[in-house]
């Protein structure tokens, strides 16, 4: 595979890697490419037990690193107590970021000339992620962009390996899921984890639900819209017992970064 040459290139520059971790697939990858190429006492993955990240998805990425022999730090980060992140402004991610990179810098302390990766890959270039910003300021790289490997050939590569997340939908943070000038609590970001395990168990495997206060907006794919009309019932009660008065349901079906569209139309104005 030319993406797995030049991946195995790119590697074979870098003398150690502490990889942002979050259990998903372009990091996943990134992880274990770093495993592959370097061995297992080159790599650390680091992963942020935050309120923003599922339990489950914790709970997957720690089975990810021990099935694949791969050394793991669970750290805590703080966003959560800068206002700058939980009065949600269009820009939180860059915050997020700010403070995952800014622990990973200090800790890269332990492990001199080693670099610093995330699992950015090359069509995130195209989207909303402010987090790249702080990516850059703190000279974080990214084999997958560098080596022009798309979401396509991540899943490609990943399954290619035998990579048990390689079809593994999306999972942005919890934080995501709250519309901006909205401000994140840990409250909404449970309520939200909670909300989406309930649709996730009712057989739509691709699901977002929206906070939007006492009202849960819930997204599933496209194709699974006639689907949901049976569950709407069940799902409805379900989630108002997690504390929302009103439930409803998009119509257009699940869309990735839908609430980024606010700030698409607040730039055209």
């Amino acid at each position: 595979m030319k993406a797995l040459e030049a991946l195995k290139a790119w590697y074979g520059q870098c003398p150690g890697a502490l990889v942002a971790f979050s259990g998903g697939v372009d990091s996943s990858l990134v992880a274990y490419l770093a495993r592959y190429f370097l061995g297992k006492e080159r790599v650390l993955a680091v992963i942020s037990a935050s309120p923003s990240l599922k339990l489950s998805d914790l709970e997957a990425a720690k089975n990810f690193a021990s099935g694949m022999d791969l050394p793991l730090r669970v750290i805590v980060t703080s966003e959560m107590e800068n206002p700058n992140y939980f009065e949600n402004p269009t820009n939180r991610c860059y915050f997020c970021k700010h403070t995952l990179y800014d622990e990973m810098v200090e800790l890269a302390g332990d492990y001199p000339d080693w670099w610093v990766l995330n699992g950015t890959n090359a069509d995130d270039a195209g989207d909303y992620r402010p987090g790249l910003a702080a990516a850059e300021e703190f000279q974080v790289r990214s084999p997958l962009a560098d080596c022009g490997v798309d979401k396509a050939g991540v899943r490609a590569l990943a399954e290619h390996f035998n990579l048990v997340c390689w079809d593994k939908p999306a999972s942005p943070c919890l934080s995501s899921r709250v519309p901006y000038g909205e401000r994140i609590t840990i409250e909404k970001l449970r309520q939200i984890e909670a909300a989406e395990a309930l649709v996730t168990e009712a057989g739509f495997r691709i699901n977002r639900v929206r906070h939007y206060g006492e009202t849960a907006r819930v997204e599933v794919a496209a194709d699974a819209l006639d689907q949901l009309e049976a569950q709407r019932g069940n799902l409805t009660a379900a989630i108002q017992g997690l504390g929302f008065r009103e439930v409803q349901f998009d119509a257009e079906g699940f869309v990735s970064g839908k609430l980024n569209r606010a700030i698409l139309s607040s730039a055209e104005k």
